[in-house]
């Protein structure tokens, strides 16, 4: 699978060799929406919470007498059927949202993604992306000059002055191969990997 490499410009200079494994699946639309499924769902804290009637603050008078008024019978406004009333099935604050996922098909899915992008042309490959000091102002014009607006940069080691100057920049995220995950590779229009993070993939792919 041939890769395509840019300069700081954002023009494309070469190509780069990089494995089938990794860049070079075929795309498989099932497992990746499993994969953005489970990687979403596995992100849910479970702290949501309803009360049920006995918890509602409520009067345990009854609103008014059984017979004779013409309304149906009431015992308690903490009825379900009534506004501000407990909810017949509350959700517990200890739900598990979590999904179980192979770690293959983790991989897998990850691959088919990446691969994707790069047959949409969306990823491409720098040599290296660095920036001289931790500032938002100089991530922002090396972006601007590349031609880049809303990317992921995929590199192999956590740089601090990368990290910190693209943090206050809502649509750059700077992430290592080791934290890189499916939903921001799909939210994101372009990547840019660097050669060293290239290789590290295709190590984790091996």
């Amino acid at each position: 699978m041939e890769l395509k490499l840019i300069d700081e410009k954002g023009q494309s200079t070469a190509s780069v060799s990089a494995s089938d494994i990794a860049f070079g699946r075929e795309y498989n639309e099932s497992l990746v929406h499993q994969v953005v499924t489970a990687y979403m769902a596995n992100a849910r804290q479970g702290t949501r919470a309803q009360k049920d009637r006995s918890e509602v603050r409520h009067s345990t008078k009854k609103p008014w007498r059984q017979k004779g008024t013409g309304r149906a019978r009431a015992g308690m406004t903490s009825s379900p059927l009534w506004r501000g009333g407990g909810r017949i099935f509350p959700n517990s604050p200890d739900e598990n949202f979590s999904h179980k996922l192979n770690r293959k098909m983790f991989r897998a899915g990850l691959s088919s993604i990446l691969s994707q992008l790069a047959r949409e042309e969306r990823l491409a490959v720098v040599d290296t992306f660095t920036i001289d000091a931790p500032k938002t102002k100089l991530l922002t014009q090396k972006l601007k000059g590349m031609g880049l607006d809303n990317v992921l940069i995929i590199t192999d080691a956590l740089d601090d002055n990368l990290h910190l100057s693209s943090r206050n920049l809502p649509h750059v995220n700077v992430v290592t191969v080791a934290n890189t995950d499916p939903v921001s590779l799909i939210r994101h229009h372009k990547v840019i990997v660097t050669r060293s993070a290239v290789a590290k993939i295709e190590e984790m792919f091996a």
